[in-house]
């Protein structure tokens, strides 16, 4: 059997269409992992600046690191942070007028040098003089103590019920050998 000109292009052509797509087939999963390595690439390399640009910067952040560290107070590592921090909470809380109920304490965390722990007042109640008064002097206790969640709402004419969550920053002096 002899094949035309015709039929031999057409037979040439079906081949070349149909290795293409296998080829496309098999190369799809390839091709998108390639085109996903690219973009994690740029990811990678914008990363690579920003660290640069803080590395250039360690002068910087070492400096203001060692300024608020000079504020927040070392402690031995057998004190119990939870019975300090409260205390100071209760006494800033009777000081304005704040009555504070029903509080969790979490968990110690290390967080680089530094430790933090939280206190989840759950329930106080106070006017809203004696409660700016309270936050202000929580604040004013310096860059140990922040209350980073705050929830007041009516319980009377004149008083305020709610919660807020107060978090402790503090360092830890090594254990003596």
């Amino acid at each position: 059997m002899k094949l035309s000109r015709r039929e031999a292009v057409f037979g040439l052509l079906t081949g070349v269409v149909a290795l293409f797509g296998v080829s496309a087939i098999v190369a799809k999963p390839t091709f998108d992992r390639w085109v996903e390595m690219r973009r994690d690439r740029a990811t990678i390399l914008q990363q690579i600046e920003k660290d640069k640009v803080m590395a250039g910067k360690r002068g910087e952040w070492s400096t203001r690191f060692d300024e608020i560290s000079k504020v927040l107070p070392p402690f031995s590592a057998d004190k119990k942070m939870d019975v300090h921090w409260g205390a100071i909470m209760d006494s800033q809380a009777s000081k304005n007028g704040v009555v504070i109920s029903k509080r969790r304490v979490g968990e110690e965390k290390k967080v680089g040098d530094l430790y933090e722990m939280s206190i989840d007042c759950q329930d106080c109640e106070g006017t809203l003089d004696a409660m700016m008064r309270f936050l202000f002097d929580l604040q004013q206790q310096g860059a140990m103590l922040d209350v980073r969640q705050l929830l007041l709402k009516p319980k009377s004419a004149t008083v305020l019920r709610g919660r807020f969550t107060l978090y402790c920053a503090y360092t830890r002096q090594e254990a003596a050998k």
